[in-house]
């Protein structure tokens, strides 16, 4: 394990059941460019709750300690950050994902994963479509606590590319820069050989409209120095096994090569507090990242 932050415990914040529910109820997705919808806060100090993870929806227990973890939180969203073994077919999201992750489905916003892309329509896309009731796109963006949360599809070289860039592009339009961008392929990694190129028009476009990328693949916990003003996240530690970590790799703040985990956020405008956090509940790395506040008030 490599790790350059403290350790401390961590103390879950426990919110109402009714509360959630009543957040759940308010979310609203931007579709392509359609109007805000703000969603609040519901944390005891006013922060709302975000867990993210990846590469988890294998059934196995290492997934359900995770998912415990993130459920026992009682969060506001989790985005699940791709990856249904071993091809994402109908009867896999329902044997590997729906029995670790399926509880909360209700407050997952997902983004595709390279093993269930090619399976998309038989697996991903029908079943988020039953669980959200509603069309499950493969790009879109929402409003949260005064940040807009994007997703994007990082697979088969970003397809349908021109469509997708022309989409970000419009949503990052309105100057500021608290946003939270997320997709399955990491662009940089400790991992030896990790760097994907293939996700390096999302990263150019998304230079100084974004403190923070989110993404998974690589099974480890990874905090990356900031790259062009970016701080990258990676949390993909959700079950399915671990990669190693390159110790050496001078852009690692921290890694956890060893530790199945997640990532968890408290958004609030202007701020996120970030911490990953071992499924047994140990904090392994935390820290705060600023943003300069959309102008429209997202």
């Amino acid at each position: 394990m490599i790790a350059r932050s403290r350790r401390r415990s961590l103390r879950l914040l426990a919110v109402a059941a009714l509360v959630v529910a009543a957040v759940v109820a308010a979310a609203a997705f931007l579709y392509q460019g359609s109007a805000p919808t703000e969603v609040s806060g519901a944390s005891d100090d006013g922060a709302t709750i975000v867990w993210a993870v990846g590469d988890g929806g294998d059934g196995s227990d290492e997934a359900k300690e995770v998912a415990d973890l993130i459920a026992e939180d009682a969060p506001d969203r989790l985005l699940y950050l791709g990856d249904v073994y071993e091809t994402g077919t109908a009867e896999e999201f329902d044997e590997n994902y729906d029995s670790v992750w399926g509880d909360l489905a209700d407050i997952t916003e997902p983004t595709i994963g390279n093993h269930e892309y090619f399976e998309r329509e038989q697996g991903y896309l029908p079943y988020w479509e039953e669980q959200k009731g509603r069309e499950q796109p493969l790009f879109y963006s929402f409003d949260l606590a005064g940040w807009e949360i994007i997703s994007l599809n990082s697979e088969n070289d970003l397809e349908p590319k021109e469509e997708q860039l022309a989409f970000l592009e419009d949503e990052l339009a309105e100057p500021g820069t608290c946003r939270v961008p997320f997709w399955h392929t990491s662009r940089y990694s400790a991992v030896p050989e990790g760097d994907e190129p293939v996700v390096q028009p999302f990263w150019d476009a998304l230079r100084g409209h974004t403190e923070m990328i989110v993404s998974a693949h690589e099974h480890n916990m990874q905090r990356l120095e900031p790259i062009g003003g970016i701080t990258q996240l990676e949390s993909g530690a959700g079950g399915h096994g671990l990669y190693d970590l390159d110790p050496e790799d001078p852009r690692l703040a921290f890694g956890d090569d060893e530790t199945y985990g997640a990532l968890r956020l408290e958004l609030e405008p202007g701020l996120a507090r970030y911490a990953f956090v071992a499924s047994d509940g140990e904090v392994l790395d935390e820290g705060e990242i600023r943003c300069e506040p959309l102008e429209g008030g997202s």
